[in-house]
C-alpha cells in the first residue's frame, strides 16, 4: 500500500497498472514513437528502481532477472499475497487476535487505539469489512472502567453509528486528560494532608471546674514537625523536652 501510493504520486503508477511494453522487434517506429518509448524506459527504470530500495537482498536476488517493474511487482504480489487459502488462514488469526484485545489499565487511549488499528488495517487488507461502526463498537466494549462513564453516555445517546474512529478517540483523550486532572489534584490534597497529620491544637486548663483556667498564646507555638505556628506535634510533650509549664511561660 505505501510503495503504490508512492508510485502514483511520482506519477509512474502507469508503469504498473497497466505496465511498459517493449516495442515489437521488427517494427520501424516513428521518430515520436522512439521518443515516448525511450522517455516509457526511463520512467521504468525508475520505477524499477524505486522498488529495488524497499525490496529485502535476499527477495531481490529473486527478481533480479524481471525485465519490467510490472514484471517485479506482480512477483512480489503472488509471492506475499499468496492463495485464498492461506489468506483465509491469516484473516482467521487476525479475527481471534481482534476478538481478544483489551486496553490494559495502564495504557493510553493514543496506544491502544494504535493496536487496534493495526490488527484492523490488516485485517481490511485480507479482504475484511472493518467500518467505523465495527471499530468503533470494539473500542467501546473493551475500554478499562474508568471509562464506563462515557461509554454509558454514548450508548445512551443512540448516535455510535454516527461517530467515527477519530471522534471517538478525540473525546475519550479529553475524558482521559480530565481523569488524570483529577488524580493529581487528588494525591496533591493526601500530600498536604500527611504533612499536617499528628499536629493538634490544645487547650490547657487546671483542675476544678471555672479555676485555675490558664491561657497562653498559641500563636506563638512553632510545630517541630511542619513548622507552622499555632499548633504542636502532641507526641512532643511525651519527650519531655518541652514540658507545659514552659508552654505557658511562653
Amino acid at each position: 500500500m505505501l510503495m503504490e501510493n508512492v508510485l502514483i504520486s511520482k506519477e509512474y503508477w502507469e508503469l504498473i497498472e497497466p505496465g511498459y511494453v517493449e516495442p515489437a522487434s521488427g517494427v520501424v517506429p516513428t521518430k515520436a514513437q522512439r521518443k515516448k518509448n525511450n522517455e516509457m524506459k526511463l520512467k521504468d527504470l525508475k520505477t524499477k528502481n524505486y522498488l529495488f530500495q524497499v525490496i529485502d537482498c535476499v527477495v531481490l536476488d529473486n527478481i533480479l532477472k524481471k525485465d519490467t517493474s510490472k514484471d517485479i511487482w506482480d512477483a512480489m504480489k503472488k509471492k506475499f499475497e499468496g492463495n485464498a487459502r492461506v489468506k483465509r488462514s491469516h484473516l482467521q488469526a487476525l479475527r481471534r487476535e481482534y476478538e481478544t484485545l483489551e486496553m490494559r489499565s495502564s495504557e493510553a487511549v493514543t496506544k491502544y487505539f494504535s493496536r487496534v488499528m493495526t490488527v484492523a488495517n490488516k485485517m481490511q487488507i485480507y479482504g475484511e469489512d472493518m467500518s467505523d461502526v465495527k471499530v468503533v463498537e470494539k473500542i467501546l466494549h473493551s475500554l478499562t472502567k474508568k471509562f464506563n462513564y462515557i461509554v454509558c453516555s454514548i450508548e445512551e445517546s443512540k448516535e455510535i453509528d454516527a461517530f467515527s474512529i477519530d471522534e471517538l478517540q478525540s473525546l475519550l483523550i479529553v475524558h482521559e486528560q480530565n481523569f488524570q486532572r483529577r488524580s493529581g489534584e487528588e494525591k496533591a490534597l493526601k500530600v498536604t494532608h500527611e504533612e499536617g497529620r499528628g499536629c493538634g491544637r490544645i487547650a490547657y486548663r487546671g483542675r476544678g471546674r471555672g479555676r485555675g483556667r490558664t491561657d497562653f498564646n498559641m500563636e506563638t507555638i512553632e510545630c517541630y514537625q511542619c513548622h507552622r505556628f499555632g499548633h504542636f506535634r502532641m507526641n512532643v510533650l511525651a519527650t519531655g523536652k518541652l514540658t507545659m509549664q514552659n508552654l505557658m511561660k511562653k
